[in-house]
């Protein structure tokens, strides 16, 4: 079998999966935050934090507490990663310098987990599993709760309220996210990928330049738990620097294939949940069918340019194997790539700057699309609902009437709150890629020159903005510079589309409905999905263009 119809072969296994669990997942998300019933345990939960879980909150009180819990996530995983060195069972890994603990404390609390250290070398198992995984749930959990506030924006008429932030955020955790993540884990560790408490220990003999010799020194620890949350919740952080590429937490192919289905599930089968909670499915396949050619567009280009990729040293591989592991080849390895890019999970199974030009590019507009296609874990969905509000208010102004989406009117204030919405990430990503070119110092972490060594910095702020977390890794982000300034992005990245978010579903709950008339435009059909398409593809090729030129695609024409 030929290497790309094998990969053909594996998308397609890909999409029948996800179909699969399309329709029982999306409405069980919906019967989930719908749901007026409280178990035990989230009782429990509630008591011990002091909220009412049916209290429902206008959208300021919900970005209050948004806002209150992600500040306390910060900084307790600070102060964990500062107490290492004393905390029991640290296993001699000592304390994390400041600008790195604020810069991993950011990271894995804004949904991104970005990561400038060596996870293996640097962590030990208590802040693995007692701060970082815990924050890949309930990170995870946030997104998906403000995205429910949204969707309850276009459902709900005359009363500015959104339900209740501590609810929904302990009902994704509960409900959604752990009994997922635990059922993942057991085939994960069935696939191979390790899960103990097992201290570090030297291995050997290995092969060096004199034959059989040296010992190298491996830690275990409970990686399927935490890989398997990591996917789940598109949040991306390795258990190992290596992170999906290592074989501790990513063995086979078959592993590599069911991470891929991991990061893809909840985004995809959110957008059943959205038409389930609106009461219109259509509206759903709408928003899913724009996601998905999309994701099946980027995926294609990505293997077609890896393919093709020719030299002396790639013709004998098929392609451009350099970064990649032998045992997921370049499909498996495009398709990764692409799936962990167009949403916020950054998990890496291959070498992202060892790319061919064009393929590093599909990766950075991926991101810079918004990671909508299908996006994060929540953040996905918002964004592309954000986006629909633009694209019907495009094509209102080409047709000279009101726009309306979903029976709820987008005047002055609405579109004012979306504009701002997809301003604040190109401006993050463009100022402060702009300030670490100008001084002197950030320029130093450049392993490379020339448009590689400009993309590697495009890209480090493209994904802490949007809340990735992958890098280049051509450049050493462990410095004070990078570290502060990516940690800024990332919070403000994450948070700041937030308060737009909330504040535009706010507006929308207030609104009574609108009838539809005939000259309504029909967002529901074929002829819309292509207007959103189109419209996610000219505003970031507008907002990206003059800096993709210089990086990438610049690499890409000269190669």
């Amino acid at each position: 079998m030929s290497p790309v119809l094998a990969g053909v072969l594996q998308l397609l296994a890909l999409t029948a999966a996800l179909a699969l669990a399309y329709r029982p997942l999306g409405d069980y998300m919906a019967r989930v935050y719908s749901s007026e019933k409280h178990y035990a345990p989230e009782k429990w939960i509630y008591k011990a934090i002091g909220a009412n879980p049916s209290a429902e909150m206008r959208w300021p009180a919900y970005l209050r507490g948004v806002l209150a819990f992600s500040a306390v996530s910060v900084l307790f995983l600070y102060g964990l990663q500062r107490a290492q060195g004393i905390l029991p069972g640290s296993l001699g890994f000592a304390a994390i310098d400041p600008d790195q603990a604020f810069n991993t404390a950011a990271s894995f609390v804004a949904n991104t987990n970005w990561q400038s250290y060596y996870g293996e070398q640097a962590m030990g198992h208590v802040v693995q599993t007692g701060g970082l995984a815990v924050q890949n749930f309930v990170s995870a959990a946030v997104g998906m709760a403000v995205a429910v506030a949204l969707v309850r924006g276009f459902a709900r008429s005359r009363t500015g309220e959104l339900g209740n932030f501590w609810s929904d955020l302990v009902r994704g955790t509960v409900r959604i996210l752990l009994p997922i993540a635990v059922i993942g884990a057991l085939i994960l560790v069935a696939c191979g990928v390790i899960q103990n408490f097992a201290g570090i220990h030297e291995v050997g003999q290995f092969l060096n330049g004199h034959g059989f010799g040296g010992t190298q020194q491996w830690n275990g620890g409970a990686v399927a738990s935490q890989e398997v949350i990591k996917e789940l919740g598109t949040n991306g952080g390795g258990y190992f620097n290596a992170n999906s590429a290592h074989p501790f937490e990513n063995p086979t192919p078959f592993s590599n294939l069911f991470e891929i289905f991991l990061i893809l599930l909840i985004p995809f089968a959110m957008t059943r949940t959205f038409g389930r909670m609106v009461g219109n499915l259509r509206q759903g396949y709408a928003i899913l069918a724009t996601m998905v050619t999309i994701w099946l567009v980027f995926t294609g280009l990505m293997m077609w340019t890896e393919f093709n990729h020719h030299g002396p040293a790639l013709d004998a591989a098929g392609g451009a194997m350099e970064g990649k592991e032998t045992r997921y080849g370049i499909a498996a390895s495009s398709i990764f790539s692409v799936a962990t890019t167009l949403t916020s999970t950054g998990a890496v199974n291959s070498f992202h700057s060892s790319y061919t030009g064009l393929g590093g590019g599909i990766q950075l507009l991926g991101m810079q699309l918004g990671e909508i296609a299908p996006g994060g874990v929540g953040s996905g969905l918002y964004g592309m609902l954000i986006m629909a509000i633009i694209a019907v208010f495009i094509a209102g102004l080409m047709v000279g009437r009101t726009p309306e989406y979903l029976g709820k009117k987008i005047g002055t204030r609405q579109i004012k709150f979306a504009a701002c919405y997809i301003l604040i990430t190109p401006a993050l990503v463009l100022c402060f890629t702009a300030a670490a070119m100008a001084l002197p110092t950030p320029g130093n972490s450049m392993t490379n020159s020339g448009a590689h060594g400009f993309s590697e910095i495009l890209y480090a702020y493209t994904s802490g903005a949007n809340n990735n977390g992958s890098a280049f890794a051509g450049l050493n982000a462990d410095t004070q510079w990078f570290n502060s300034t990516i940690g800024i992005a990332m919070l403000l990245g994450r948070f700041l589309p937030m308060v737009f978010v909330l504040a535009l579903a706010g507006s929308l709950a207030e609104q009574k409905p609108v009838p539809e008339t005939a000259g309504t435009l029909r967002t529901d059909k074929p002829l819309y999905a292509g207007l959103l398409v189109g419209t996610i593809i000219i505003i970031t090729g507008l907002t990206y263009f003059p800096a993709l030129a210089l990086g990438p695609l610049a690499e890409g024409l000269a190669s």
